[in-house]
């Protein structure tokens, strides 16, 4: 057995309901505290009202859309200003990305882009990051069990990370109840997002038998309760979802993810189209472009055929592929395709995402004019 190396959340609280012990908690981290929010998250407002009634003094920060190196400078001088001790974040993915990169950065002496992959120098954190409480209100990208937030950089249309082990959230409050109620688009996007990043671990040439383990869990798991929820308002299918999406945090924290992710990074970069959308339409290309791959040279497909499996016990139609079946699915749910582009443009897609850190993870190198294959497939025509 090969050997590996695991980073797990450090204290995490699953059920409806736990998020009402999360003031309590926070207390304890800190008497100044920064929240930083969704503007949708209803339960908001409840929060910030239960941490002040715990002796807190609390400031608000209002995430907008995806974070962007602006949002973040602002916000790290917003905790600086504050005199923040701690940071909450609650809302979908995005928000919670936002509320890593200020924690992490707000101690830090020097300029943001320092520390940013990529765009930036890639320093690592001199300082330890405040302590961040995460509760989700979105079942999606599992960001309260990751060590990475990422940030668009606008000046140069591509999204970055900021990546540290203090980044996973000293503590994470998953309450499915958070996520009743959301509406059917986001249900369906970041649904897809989770999973693909449970499904996307499970192919990657880094799982090991941890990940292994969860996936073949949450994968058939989350496949269905993706469908039930779609159809219908179903607590039970709520629950299955947030699981599902903490599964894949821990999942791609210790796996790794693939070229959904790889080429999801620079296309939500040059687009500003929603990455649990994009992440949604590149599936299915990229599942049939890895297992033709792999087939051509000889190697294993049974984890192929096992995800294929998954898929037709969830969306299988009598007589059909599972992934047609499961594309037409998607389709008759008004997930978008992704923006129509110039030649010149899916070749620069593909060409920078072959070069992403998520594509080191990918169970098989595919080639340029294969990206380009996969990204035409997505897109409008």
């Amino acid at each position: 057995m090969a050997p590996f190396a695991l980073a797990l959340p450090r204290n995490v609280r699953f059920g409806r309901g736990c998020a009402d012990d999360a003031a309590a908690t926070v207390a304890a981290l800190g008497r100044r505290v920064l929240v930083v929010r969704g503007r949708s998250a209803a339960y908001a407002d409840r929060l910030v009202g239960m941490i002040e009634a715990e002796g807190c003094t609390v400031t608000v920060l209002h995430g907008e859309g995806e974070p962007t190196l602006p949002q973040v400078e602002a916000g790290r001088f917003m905790a600086r200003d504050a005199g923040a001790d701690c940071v909450v974040a609650i809302g979908g993915g995005s928000v919670i990305d936002l509320g890593k990169a200020i924690a992490g950065l707000a101690p830090q002496a020097g300029e943001v882009l320092d520390h940013l992959e990529g765009v930036g120098r890639g320093m690592p954190l001199e300082r330890d990051p405040l302590p961040l409480v995460a509760l989700p209100t979105t079942a999606g990208t599992g960001a309260e069990a990751t060590r990475n937030a990422v940030i668009g950089v606008p000046d140069a249309d591509v999204k970055v990370s900021l990546r540290d082990p203090r980044l996973v959230p000293v503590h994470a409050f998953v309450d499915p109840a958070l996520t009743d109620g959301c509406p059917a688009g986001v249900t369906l996007a970041s649904g897809l997002d989770a999973v693909v990043q449970v499904i996307e671990p499970y192919l990657s040439a880094r799982a090991n038998p941890v990940t292994d383990a969860l996936c073949r869990d949450a994968i058939p798991r989350g496949l269905a309760a993706l469908r039930h929820v779609t159809e219908d308002e179903d607590p039970e299918a709520r629950n299955a979802m947030a699981l599902t999406s903490l599964l894949g945090g821990i999942a791609l924290a210790n796996a790794g993810l693939g070229a959904v992710h790889g080429l999801a990074g620079v296309i939500g970069g040059r687009t500003g189209m929603a990455h649990g959308a994009i992440c949604g339409r590149l599936l299915i290309p990229v599942l049939r472009a890895n297992r033709q791959a792999i087939a051509a040279n000889g190697g294993p497909i049974m984890r192929f055929d096992e995800v294929s499996a998954w898929i037709d016990a969830a969306f299988g139609e009598a007589g059909s592929d599972p992934l047609d079946a499961f594309a037409r699915w998607i389709d008759g749910n008004d997930l978008p395709r992704l923006p129509a582009a110039t030649d010149a443009d899916r070749r620069g897609w593909a060409d920078a995402a072959a070069r992403a850190s998520s594509m080191k993870a990918n169970p098989v190198t595919l080639a340029p004019d294969v990206l380009v294959e996969i990204i035409e497939q997505s897109s409008d025509a």
